[in-house]
């Protein structure tokens, strides 16, 4: 059985964004690409209409892109189970209260038992104080936490 990962916005956009002159961002992009040529036979992926609305914003080339690279996942809904455990996300302090769609993102992926949340969101998401936070609000809802990590790191637990 593969393992299930929801793919976060910022994945999206570092695969579908002009190539970078900065080595780290175009390092995030080679690893973007290498996770995203993986994904679809290795893994069970999906988004979630949250991604397809964030994905849609902006520069309307670029949005297009972004939206036609998702295209074939399937999509998460977000019901009224998502939106209370990212609520609680929020009360407990492990997303700021100024990022409600980050907590969304978690919470929809934690409530459909997906096992690995891929994210570039360092500030909010994908650093080690605020994942314990995170792990510690979703299961104290009762929900098992999907793993939060880079596409590089998943590439890396992979091999």
């Amino acid at each position: 059985m593969k393992r299930t990962v929801y793919v976060e916005t910022t994945v999206v956009s570092y695969l579908t964004a002009q190539p970078s002159r900065d080595v780290v961002i175009a390092g995030r992009q080679q690893a973007t690409r290498d996770l995203w040529a993986r994904l679809s036979s290795e893994f069970d992926s999906f988004v979630s209409a949250l991604v397809l609305q964030e994905g849609g914003r902006g520069d309307a080339e670029q949005a297009k892109m972004r939206l036609e690279a998702i295209a074939e996942f399937p999509i998460l809904d977000i019901g009224d189970e998502a939106r209370t455990l990212a609520e609680r996300i929020l009360v407990a302090q492990a997303i700021p209260a100024e990022h409600p769609e980050d907590a969304l993102h978690i919470a929809t992926a934690a409530v459909n038992g997906i096992q690995v949340l891929v994210t570039w969101n360092f500030s909010h998401m994908n650093n080690p104080f605020t994942r314990m936070k995170i792990r510690e609000a979703v299961e104290n809802a009762g929900y098992e936490c999907p793993e939060i990590c880079s596409p590089e790191e998943l590439l890396e637990a992979e091999k």
